[in-house]
């Protein structure tokens, strides 16, 4: 996978423990999404999920990365090839920036990278949401993901 292909308007790369700090910052302005999504994010927990994988992955499959616009960091996204089945990517985890929420740029972001897995042979996009966040279910919802299971988390899907 060639992860900077997965915008055409904002650089992409890998994050890692360098970016602990910007990444943080990010999420700790988030406060709906942890309301919904307890504990409250700590440098810890994000160490954590970028090392965190589903059975039968490995760090292969997982793309932890960072959408900047002009050296800012606007999103964070995480994604696992071929999970739970191949032919399906999982999104585990997709936060903007607040300064940039309400204005089209992570739906930009996911219609981008929606085109750019096409190309890559995924057939579909799997991720979960958690129940009673009216944000982010109508975020998906609004990029055309449509809710197929719940269980602990919304379960939604994307055909492409």
């Amino acid at each position: 996978m060639n992860i900077t292909s997965l915008s055409n308007t904002f650089s992409v790369r890998r994050l890692d423990g360098n970016d602990i700090d910007l990444i943080y910052s990010l999420c700790a302005d988030n406060s709906i999404f942890y309301h919904y999504h307890p504990p409250f994010v700590t440098r810890e927990s994000i160490l954590q999920d970028m090392k965190a994988l589903p059975p039968g992955k490995d760090e292969h499959d997982k793309f932890y990365v960072g959408f900047f616009d002009e050296g800012r960091l606007a999103a964070v996204l995480d994604l696992i090839l071929d999970y739970p089945e191949r032919g399906t990517d999982f999104i585990g985890f997709f936060m903007m920036n607040v300064d940039l929420q309400g204005r089209g740029s992570g739906s930009k972001i996911i219609r981008e990278c929606i085109t750019y897995l096409k190309t890559t042979g995924c057939l579909k996009i799997r991720l979960g949401v958690d129940k009673g966040n009216p944000q982010s279910n109508a975020f998906w919802q609004k990029n055309g993901f449509r809710i197929v299971e719940e269980r602990e988390y919304i379960l939604m899907e994307l055909e492409l």
